[in-house]
């Protein structure tokens, strides 16, 4: 597209915010190259990549991009022969790394990115030549010992070499006779020779070679003769080293350069999917959406925003065109957003034909063009939000030569800076013979002749963007099949303008002209009020759907609260009925005790009683809730009990029902409305009453069988239970129970004290599971 149509629409700001999302520089000149394309295979394929770029990013939560430096000169050196430095062959190295991360993040089971899995199948990877130059190359300045065997032999000799050195230098540095010579008892190295600094007079008694002297030459460096022997063989090996060295990176370079052409795709290939990532990132920092694609010349913006403006600022706009109008005539005040709504058109339309989503709601839609011109004022900002009057009839004489019916046309106050009767002439000319052509057309305008022209011409339609003259600012809403008004009059009036003048400007408009400026006011009046009408339907429409909502939730949660409580009386139940069980296999166990032997009469009735009270327990404890009768109650009065059917549980009644039936009630800790036709009368709940101790009759006076020393002292306890023995021998009970409790166990304790010397006593034993536990002593007399 024409570079000077996308720098108007200030596209290259898109581009530099897509490369500060890149991860390598590679992928940054990638994304400052990217420009809209007008070929629709390729703009579909570059939003298909967008978007599998989205799904991996919300499936992984992370870019799969890893940074690496730029190799591409590095491989193209190595291709020709040329051995690399350490520095140029980590950088290789870590290119295959990150082409590596990507292949494996891309190349998956995944079946909504073939795009993606295709690009990553393309990535050549090479891990153990990655491997292989990351052991051996520890940092730009050092290789490994263990890059070769060879450089491990080199090195140890060296180290032996450098250890007999400074074993000599330092004997003779301690030494008495050579101190004296010396300005420092130090070691130091000179041209990578082994030195001692010697006084410049003292030449002579330190046979040697000089490599270096001081600055003043008061200091002499001298290689002492007794290690210049060894010093030549380090200087040799060193010299090996630094031949190995070479020959290993010319290895490297080597094994680099039959696959180069593979590296350099792979660059290329790397350079691409962090560019198509960078487009994802935007869009999901901008809250963008994929638009819908046509060929058809149809544009459905839906909440549009310019991307260049603050978020918390910007008012979205909807636009449509294309369909039943291919021309669009946009009126209203200066700076009340005109120019916004021409940029955004066109920014939207570049941003979607270079493969990015659009800050758009979902549903909106864009036609693909072959080319988009703008006609806008060079000194214009979006950001401060200025507009221009000036045109430039020679861009419109450009475009008029090259337009076609596949393209997008944006003007600018077309036929401004001219003689306005002129000016709106040639821009109905120009209108009309776009139009004729089929050109998707926009343009902006104050000209009354165009708003009339836009009325009465098939296929081209008035907007309008709203201006707040109480205000005197712009609300930037647009309104599409309403002329705007320039409201030149009223703005005047508000900053202070003589009404006189006004008067008098406004006597010299013509009659049709004042009769055309109150049809326009008028109607946007009344579009405005309806507008207006429109909002507060809307909001009564989500109050209701609120309220609608909140009713469904408190449904669900006593639904909910339902099931639970019938999960939970179920459960109780279950446990009830195993307790039941038990009892009653111990009984049986009894029994089938007693079967051969004297089952005595008093014997029969405790078993009976503890039967019978098990029975009754249970019975309470299963018992549900059951309503007097079916009917609806009526006459209800506060604090009577009722069944609600809903909830299956009885309830207190602490209002009076109201007009429509409804009235608060009471259920267990819930206090809720319900309707009395959901209730039933119910039988007030039975009050809890101490339970009485089991026991048996023994002709008048009943015999109890068991003692209860709870909350008692261990004196008191005592007490209880040696009456409560005798009681028991007088009536030849066979098996007491003495119920003690758990608490802290200082009765349990002294009770069997007690009991083991206890003559009536026979034996005694905690209770069982279903007696009372630990709770529990159970004593079987003599």
């Amino acid at each position: 597209m024409n570079e000077r149509n996308i720098r108007i629409l200030e596209f290259p700001k898109i581009q530099e915010m897509i490369a500060a999302l890149a991860v390598t520089e590679s992928g940054r000149e990638c994304c400052r190259a990217l420009e809209p394309s007008s070929d629709p295979d390729e703009i579909l394929r570059m939003q298909a990549e967008t978007e599998e770029a989205s799904s991996v990013l919300a499936y992984t939560g992370s870019n799969p991009m890893v940074w690496f430096t730029d190799v591409r000169e590095y491989v193209k050196l190595a291709k020709v022969g040329s051995t690399l430095s350490p520095k140029a062959l980590l950088a290789v190295a870590d290119m295959l790394k990150a082409s590596r991360a990507v292949r494996n993040a891309l190349v998956t089971d995944r079946e909504d990115t073939p795009l993606l899995t295709e690009m990553g199948s393309r990535l050549s990877t090479n891990r153990n030549l990655e491997e292989r130059i990351c052991d051996a190359i520890l940092s730009e300045d050092e290789i490994s010992d263990h890059a070769s065997p060879e450089l491990y032999n080199i090195r140890r000799q060296m180290r032996v070499l450098n250890d007999r050195v400074r074993d000599k230098l330092n004997s003779l540095i301690r030494s008495q006779n050579t101190q004296k010579y010396l300005m420092d008892a130090i070691i130091t190295v000179r041209n990578g020779r082994y030195v001692v600094p010697v006084k410049a007079e003292c030449r002579q008694n330190v046979p040697g070679i000089v490599h270096d002297q001081s600055g003043s030459g008061s200091t002499l460096f001298i290689e002492p003769m007794a290690v210049v022997e060894a010093g030549n063989e380090l200087k040799q090996w060193t010299l090996k080293e630094h031949n190995e060295i070479e020959r290993i990176l010319a290895d490297f370079s080597a094994d680099i350069a039959p696959d180069a052409e593979l590296y350099a795709n792979n660059l290329q290939l790397l350079a691409n999917v962090d560019m198509i990532f960078a487009r994802s990132a935007l869009g999901r920092s901008m809250r963008a959406v994929p638009p819908k694609l046509n060929r058809e010349g149809r544009v459905n913006l839906i909440r549009a925003r310019h991307p260049l403006i603050d978020p918390a600022n910007v008012v979205p706009f909807n636009l449509w065109l294309g369909q039943d109008f291919s021309t669009l005539v946009i009126t209203g005040p200066n700076t009340g957003g005109k120019t916004v709504t021409l940029k955004t058109v066109g920014m939207l339309t570049l941003m979607a034909q270079a493969g990015m989503q659009i800050p758009a709601a979902f549903g909106s839609e864009l036609a693909i063009f072959d080319e988009v011109y703008a006609d806008i004022g060079d000194e214009q900002s979006i950001e401060q939000s200025l507009s221009t009057f000036s045109s430039h009839m020679t861009n419109i004489v450009s475009i008029l030569e090259n337009v076609t019916p596949q393209s997008l046309v944006l003007f600018d106050e077309l036929g401004a800076g001219t003689d306005p009767t002129e000016g709106a002439a040639l821009a109905m000319a120009i209108l009309d013979h776009l139009r004729t052509l089929g050109v998707t057309t926009l343009a902006t305008t104050h000209y009354s002749e165009l708003k009339v022209y836009a009325l009465t011409t098939q296929g081209v339609e008035n907007a309008s963007v709203e201006f707040d003259v109480e205000t005197l600012r712009p609300t930037y809403r647009l309104s599409i099949g309403i002329p705007g008004k320039s409201n030149a009059f009223e703005i005047s009036r508000k900053l202070g303008l003589s009404e006189a003048l006004i008067q008098d400007a406004n006597e010299r408009l013509s009659r049709d002209q004042v009769r055309f400026e109150d049809v326009i006011a008028n109607a946007e009046y009344h579009r405005q009020i309806a507008e207006k009408e429109r909002e507060l339907a809307e909001e009564a429409h989500r109050e209701t759907q609120r309220l609608r909502n909140e009713a469904e939730k408190l449904q669900r949660e006593l639904e909910s609260r339902r099931e639970t409580e019938l999960k939970k009386a179920k459960e109780q139940a279950r446990q009830v009925l195993k307790k039941a069980q038990a009892e009653s296999e111990q009984l049986i166990s009894e029994l089938k005790k007693h079967r051969n032997g004297d089952l005595k009469e008093h014997e029969l009735h405790a078993m009976r009683a503890k039967l019978q009270d098990a029975i009754d327990s249970n019975s309470e404890k299963i018992a549900k809730a059951q309503p007097e009768s079916d009917e609806v109650p009526t006459n209800l009065k506060v604090g009577d009990t009722v069944l609600l059917l809903d909830l299956n549980a009885t309830a207190t009644i602490l209002t009076l029902p109201d007009h429509k039936g409804e009235c608060t009630v009471q259920a267990g800790a819930l206090k809720l409305k319900s309707n009395v036709n959901r209730m039933r009368r119910a039988k007030p709940p039975k009050e809890n009453k101490p339970k009485s101790s089991s026991h048996v009759s023994v002709g008048l006076r009943p015999v109890e069988m068991e003692c209860d020393v709870r909350g008692n002292t261990l004196e008191e306890a005592l007490l209880a239970v040696d009456m409560f023995l005798d009681g028991a021998i007088l009536n030849k009970l066979r098996e007491v129970n003495i119920i003690h409790g758990k608490g802290t166990g200082v009765l349990r304790a002294g009770i069997h004290k007690h009991l083991k010397s206890h003559p009536a006593v026979k034996s005694f034993r905690l209770g069982r599971y279903g007696e009372g536990d630990d709770g529990v002593t159970v004593v079987t007399m003599k």
